[in-house]
């Protein structure tokens, strides 16, 4: 039987004979570091797919870069559904001196939002020095699909970069757009009656910021809820993941609203899968509408799929019920497990892009991009 080998993230065919058949796994290089680089080289990678005057499935990509020095985010861009890359720009520290560090997020604006237009690209990251003596998240903007950078506003202003308790740093943002304003989900360890706890905060006009409104907090103090990743779900309401540090083992758990400005007073859940793992450290979430399999395209169903991964190990976790705590079912990748991999829907939605920056204290880490068909179909129509 001879098979078409094509990207998983390529348009799929038509036809539906034997020679046909799609391998949907994939996966490539996006980023190999010089030798110069300082252990753990790349680290927390991110993609995004443009969709806004785009119908091409434009891919960027960007990481933890640790080239020594005054740090900076990388921006590289791929215009063939990921199966090639190059570098398009830098987002530098244009404020503080320090350099751009830690954690950043890629979002686009689906709509004008502060005297910006739809399609706007905004990043958020840890701004930190070389001395790792404090911690800034900013935001910053792209009118240009990621070709130049421009520094917006001061999000959120902690202390020392160290995740030791009584320590005062502030994490890991995930921005996301809710009733006209744009919301920028952190972990934060300033309180004193928390070693950690997850915040949101929320703006208007991409400068000032609300005030702190704390979404995942625990009556231990020890417990170190972080990382907080958030999709909406085919019936509308909206799953946050997190890792549960602390006395839970950074066990991956999440929570369900109907208000995503909302979340304190909702009981987390520990993410179990029907086969018993349940996955732990650094997980992240997205959703696909696609929920059965039916030809290339898959099918969308009302509910769609749930997607979720964690360092623990490479497998994504899917469901199909909109976060039922007895639906979690496990899919094997071709990735291993990778420190905060991202998740994001491929340009066909069936296809989940996985990139990843490589493990914590990785010594060749570099950054890859690998992709499952969500309903676990490794040759199929």
């Amino acid at each position: 039987m001879k098979f078409l080998h094509l990207s998983i993230l390529a348009i799929a065919c038509v036809s539906y004979t034997v020679a046909s058949i799609l391998k949907r796994d994939f996966s490539t290089t996006i980023f190999t570091p010089p030798s110069s680089y300082q252990v753990p080289r790349t680290l927390y990678a991110r993609s995004l797919m443009l969709t806004v005057n785009d119908a091409s499935g434009t891919l960027l990509s960007t990481w933890e870069n640790y080239s020594g020095g005054v740090t900076w985010f990388p921006i590289y861009r791929s215009s063939n559904h990921g199966q090639t890359w190059s570098p398009l720009s830098k987002v530098t520290d244009q404020v503080n001196g320090w350099g751009l560090r830690y954690q950043p997020i890629l979002y686009e604006l689906k709509q004008d939002l502060g005297g910006y237009k739809a399609g706007s690209i905004l990043l958020a990251g840890n701004s930190i020095p070389a001395d790792l003596s404090a911690t800034k998240i900013d935001l910053y903007i792209s009118t240009d699909k990621g070709l130049t950078w421009k520094f917006l506003s001061h999000i959120a202003e902690g202390g020392e970069a160290d995740p030791v308790n009584g320590k005062t740093p502030v994490w890991e943002p995930f921005l996301m757009v809710y009733n006209n304003q744009l919301h920028c989900y952190y972990s934060d360890q300033r309180d004193p009656k928390h070693g950690q706890k997850l915040v949101h905060q929320s703006t208007s006009d991409l400068k000032a910021w609300s005030s702190v409104v704390d979404d995942v907090t625990d009556s231990d103090y020890t417990a170190r809820p972080g990382m907080p990743t958030i999709a909406q779900m085919g019936n509308g309401k909206y799953i946050m993941t997190f890792e549960y540090c602390g006395t839970r083992n950074c066990d991956v758990y999440y929570k369900i609203t109907t208000d995503p400005t909302s979340w304190d007073n909702v009981a987390p859940t520990q993410l179990i899968a029907r086969d018993g793992t349940a996955p732990y450290s650094s997980p992240f979430i997205t959703w696909t509408p696609i929920g059965a399999q039916s030809g290339s395209s898959g099918a969308k169903t009302a509910n769609g799929t749930v997607v979720a991964n964690a360092y623990s190990d490479g497998s994504l976790y899917v469901n199909k019920q909109n976060g039922d705590p007895n639906a979690w079912t496990r899919i094997s990748t071709s990735s291993p497990g990778q420190y905060s991999r991202s998740l994001a829907v491929g340009f066909n939605p069936k296809d989940i892009v996985i990139v990843g920056g490589g493990a914590l204290n990785g010594n060749n880490n570099v950054v890859s991009l690998y992709a499952r068909d969500v309903n676990g179909c490794s040759y199929c129509t």
